[in-house]
Order: C-alpha cells, then sequence, then structure tokens
C-alpha cells in the first residue's frame, strides 16, 4: 500500500511539472474540462485574431471570410507544356474551419481539389530588401487527410513592376522557395533560392542541402505544423519546423550548386592524343607458350577407377508418379489432356545408394592448363590517364554576399497535389525576430497546445512530459527516478535482509507443519548437546547416542508400532509446553 501511494505521488509531480512546463507560455484559457451529464468534454479554446506589429512586410491569419477576395489573387493563366484539360490553374482555394479544429473559430486557407493545379498569391504591405536586416518566412500547414503526392511549400516573387498576379504560374519569377513536399517515400523541405549572376547575368537556382532530420511524421501525423525560415546578413540561414531546427548552414558552402564557380575548369577544345597509351599492364611480347602446354586437354575427365556402389537401384526411377493422387473431378481430357499422376521422389531410393543409370563420376583433369596466355608486364609506354588540361574559368566570379538576394514584392502558393483538404494559415514575413516571436506565441503555440490537449489518451501525457524535458532538461533525471523507483520498492519488498519474524509467518509455519526459524535454532542445540552433552563439556550425550541407536535400529520394525511411537510423541508434545519438534527430527515412515 505505501509502495503505490509513493509511487502515485512521485508521477503525479512529474505530470504536474510536465504540464506547467507545456503552459508556461500559452494561454491559461487553452483547455477547459467540463462534466456534462455523465461524460468529460473538453472545451475548445475561442480563436483569438492575432495583433499585427510594427516591421511586418506581411501577416495574414483568415480570420475573415471577406476579406481573402480582397488580400488574394486566385490565379487565371495556363501551365505551359501541359495538355489543354490540365493547363488551368483551375484548382479551388475556400477559407474554412477546418476538420476537426482544435481551436473554434479559428479559420485557414484550404486547397480543396485533386489533380489539378493550384495558384494564388498576395501582395506585401511593402517588398522586403536584403538591404542588411534578416529575413523571417513562416507558415503554418496541416495535411487533414493525410498527403500522397503534392507541395505545400510558399513562393516568395520576385519584385518586378509588370507583375501581374492572375498569371502567376510556374514559370513567375521568384527569389525564394520554401517549405514541404512530398511524392511517394520521397518526403522533402526545399530551401532554394534564385542566384543572379552578376557577370552574365544568368539566373540559377540553388538548393540547400538535405535536412539531417527525420521529416516523415510531419506529413503523416494529420497535426498543424509550423515551417520557418531565417536568412540572416552574415550568409547563414536555418530552417526548423515547429521551432526545432531541422536544417542551417551557409549560403556559401551548403547549396548545389555553389554559388561561387570554380576559378579553373578543364579546356572543353583539349582533346586526347591519338598515340596516347593509358594501358598500366600489357602482355609480356616476348614471353612464348611452352612446348608442352596442351590446350587441348579437358578441364573434367571421368573417374575410370570408380565402382558402382552396392546396392545401385539401377532399374528403378529417382521420380515416380505419386499413388496417392487421384484426378480432380472437373478434369476435361478434351481440354485438359491426358490426366497424370504428379511425380514425387521414389520411397523405394531413400534407403539406397542412388537410383537409375549409374555413371562413372567426372573428376579434375591433372593434365587441364587452359588457354595460354602471356603473363601481363608493366607497359613501358604507360602515360596515365588522360585528362584535359585546365585553363581559367571564363565565367569565374566571386559572389562573397549572396545574401543579397532579388527583392521580394508577394507571396503565392502554387502547387499541384493528388490531396485536398491541406491547410495552410497565419503567414507571416518580418525583419523583426521579436514579430516573428509574438506572432508564434499568438497563433501556433495556442493552436498546437489545443491539438496536442484534444487527442487525449496517453499519447497527449506521453508528448508532454518529452516537451516538457526538452524545456527542462533536469526532468530527464526525475522521470529515471520515478522509473527506478517501483524496481527498488520491490525488490526491497520481496527481498528483505533481515528483520524481526512477523507473527503471520509463525502462524502459517503451524498450520503447514513448516520449519520456523526457532526451530531450526532448537535442532541446532540439540545437535550440539548430542555431541558435548548438556554441559557442554564434549562429552557424549549417551543417552541421546543410544535412543537414536534404537531408532536406527527400529527401521526394520513394523509399521504399526512406528505409528505408534509418533502417535505417543506427539501426545506428550500437545501436553507440554515447550515448542514443538521439527519434523525433520522423526522417524522417517516405512514405504
Amino acid at each position: 500500500m505505501k509502495f503505490n501511494t509513493v509511487y502515485i505521488l512521485f508521477l503525479g509531480v512529474c505530470l504536474i511539472g510536465a504540464t506547467s512546463a507545456d503552459t508556461d507560455d500559452e494561454d491559461d484559457d487553452v483547455q477547459v474540462e467540463v462534466e456534462d451529464d455523465d461524460e468529460v468534454r473538453v472545451e475548445k479554446p475561442q480563436f483569438v485574431p492575432p495583433t499585427i506589429q510594427k516591421n511586418v512586410h506581411f501577416a495574414d491569419s483568415f480570420n475573415k471570410k471577406d476579406e481573402f477576395k480582397s488580400r488574394w489573387t486566385v490565379s487565371q493563366a495556363k501551365k505551359d507544356g501541359a495538355e489543354e484539360n490540365l493547363s488551368k490553374y483551375d484548382g479551388k482555394w475556400k477559407v474554412e474551419v477546418p476538420k476537426s479544429s482544435a481551436v473554434e473559430g479559428d479559420l485557414g486557407l484550404v486547397l480543396k481539389s485533386k489533380a489539378k493545379h493550384h495558384a494564388v498569391a498576395s501582395k506585401l504591405n511593402k517588398p522586403f530588401k536584403f538591404d542588411g536586416k534578416p529575413l523571417f518566412v513562416q507558415y503554418e500547414v496541416k495535411y487533414q487527410d493525410g498527403i500522397d503526392c503534392g507541395g505545400a511549400y510558399v513562393k516568395l516573387l520576385s519584385a518586378d513592376p509588370a507583375l501581374d498576379l492572375k498569371q502567376f504560374h510556374d514559370k513567375t519569377p521568384y527569389t525564394i522557395m520554401f517549405g514541404p513536399d512530398k511524392c511517394g517515400l520521397d518526403n522533402k523541405l526545399h530551401f532554394i533560392f534564385r542566384h543572379k549572376n552578376p557577370k552574365t547575368g544568368e539566373i540559377e537556382e540553388k538548393h540547400a542541402k538535405k535536412p539531417s532530420a527525420a521529416l516523415d511524421s510531419y506529413f503523416t501525423d494529420k497535426k498543424t505544423h509550423k515551417y520557418s525560415l531565417v536568412i540572416n546578413p552574415d550568409n547563414t540561414f536555418e530552417v526548423s519546423v515547429d521551432g526545432s531546427v531541422v536544417n542551417s548552414g551557409s549560403l556559401l558552402e551548403d547549396f548545389s550548386p555553389p554559388v561561387n564557380p570554380p576559378k579553373e575548369i578543364e579546356d572543353p577544345n583539349d582533346k586526347k592524343p591519338e598515340d596516347w597509351d593509358e594501358k598500366e599492364k600489357i602482355p609480356d611480347p616476348d614471353a612464348e607458350k611452352p612446348e608442352d602446354w596442351d590446350e587441348n586437354e579437358p578441364e573434367k575427365i571421368v573417374d575410370s577407377e570408380a565402382t558402382k556402389p552396392d546396392g545401385w537401384l539401377e532399374d528403378e526411377n529417382k521420380l515416380v508418379p505419386d499413388p496417392d493422387a487421384e484426378k480432380p473431378k472437373d478434369w476435361d481430357e478434351e481440354m485438359d489432356g491426358e490426366w497424370e499422376a504428379p511425380l514425387i521422389e521414389n520411397p523405394k531410393c531413400s534407403d539406397a545408394p542412388g537410383c537409375g543409370k549409374w555413371e562413372q563420376p567426372m573428376i579434375k583433369n591433372p593434365k587441364y592448363k587452359g588457354k595460354w596466355r602471356p603473363p601481363m608486364i608493366d607497359n613501358p609506354n604507360y602515360q596515365g590517364i588522360w585528362k584535359p588540361r585546365r585553363i581559367p574559368n571564363p565565367n569565374f566570379f566571386e559572389d562573397l554576399d549572396p545574401y543579397k538576394m532579388t527583392p521580394i514584392n508577394a507571396v503565392g502558393l502554387e502547387l499541384w497535389s493528388m490531396t485536398d483538404e491541406i491547410v495552410f494559415d497565419n503567414f507571416l514575413v518580418t525583419d523583426d525576430k521579436g514579430v516573428a516571436e509574438k506572432w508564434t506565441e499568438q497563433t501556433f503555440q495556442i493552436k498546437s497546445a489545443a491539438e496536442k490537449a484534444s487527442s487525449g489518451g496517453a499519447f497527449a501525457y506521453f508528448t508532454a512530459l518529452k516537451g516538457a524535458a526538452e524545456e527542462r532538461p533536469l526532468l530527464w533525471a526525475v522521470y529515471v527516478v520515478v522509473l527506478l523507483l517501483p524496481v527498488l520498492l520491490i525488490s526491497i519488498c520481496l527481498c528483505p535482509r533481515s528483520g524481526p519474524i512477523k507473527p503471520e509467518t509463525l502462524a502459517e509455519a503451524k498450520k503447514t507443519d513448516a520449519v520456523s526459524p526457532d526451530d531450526e535454532k532448537k535442532e541446532e542445540s540439540a545437535d550440539k548437546e548430542e555431541k558435548t552433552g548438556p554441559g557442554g563439556d564434549n562429552k557424549p550425550n549417551t543417552k541421546k547416542s543410544k535412543a537414536s541407536l534404537e531408532a536406527t535400529e527400529d527401521d526394520g520394525d513394523d509399521e504399526d508400532e512406528v505409528d505408534a511411537e509418533e502417535e505417543e510423541e506427539e501426545a506428550q508434545e500437545k501436553n507440554s509446553e515447550s515448542p514443538r519438534r521439527s519434523p525433520r527430527k522423526r522417524k522417517s515412515r516405512k514405504d
């Protein structure tokens, strides 16, 4: 009872710590449990529109349906190179409360069509210029029905006076493409920026290295996830999901192809000379085949000394028709041909060395040498593997500040998806870290906490415990103690080292006639008296020795005499005040 109480209290402390850690930075009214008759229902938190602060280039939480059409433009373009029935950007968008929303009244932009091209875009409040301030981009994605194949990335469109959002399509110039993408088993989190060659003016896409973290759960758990990108003026970047960094590095070093081309390249006009010898080894031209080398000898020959083993059943076949097989009832000989029983291994061959026609086995021919070839020697004319000479790269340039990208003037979603019901929400583009953090507190943190609470069950508790430990590493030590505590207490309860004998133990010994600790001590004392005498003077107890001798000699007596003696001893013990003798001192019954 004490063990259960201590353990439950300890576990309760951990859960309280996890819950408090998970809700320290969140609204106290995120989750309320309300008793309704015999059921306990969870009351959803009410959606509160986040406040728009300064230094915001773009922010949209889709809190009003009627604002969508005035702020966002659905593309009317056609996709180049696609069939007529697939070329139109006719995928449907809708601002609505997502299915199974954990926040009451929280609207989102939902992609509503399958196997269609979707494109929608919105102008920034003011263009973002890479003039020394960091870029913060974040938004939320929820795959309500999972995802089979399709993208959920955002494009930050390049500033251009001629930009027409009604004609937004896949070839519209963008500066950055960022976000999740999946097809089959390939899960991606894109970060691509388009870099302008300062020498030629050509634009080339630069792809960030693959994230080291596992991304699978973000596509399958049907939860809301926040995707964030930070590009710093020192040419570093950071990609995170739900606040956890999954990719980071340098714009100069961690992209393919690299921003700066090599200083030297291979001369495209250099050709390998016709007499260039790349053979490292050649046959020895001076070697001659030995006169006794016979190339006609076979590799294997018949073993002429082999004899047929005794018991070989030459008249028996290895395979015979199955005698138990029956022709199927629906067998039609006109259609299926003559029926034959399937073949099985001949049972007569199992105990014999072999069946069928016996032939002498083949053995390796000791005279076989094979086709003669001259040995290989080092090529005296070897010149190595030819490579074209290297020349200065005529297109070389060195851009030490790729952070200075083309300014951004719009946010767009240009997607193809085989899965519908994808929710987008809480877009933000800013140059202020504090604004991004405040936006996250007012949007994603509330929604994420509500989703965790609404999921309920053990999963919610384990998630809360894990999240609390990540914020407070000291809790990991508490969890370890909680897990080891029951093992330690059980060990103490089941395996005590010492202590007084419980009355229950003595009572049980009386009932079952088992040996009690006191009985064992008396037996040891009795053994000592037999050896040393009653006073411990090393004189044998002749009386007890004689009785023991008589008991040994009485082994041949009748069973009736033995039973009578035992009954007499039991009667004496009942009348006596001394403890009952151990049953191990009794005479054994004769079988």
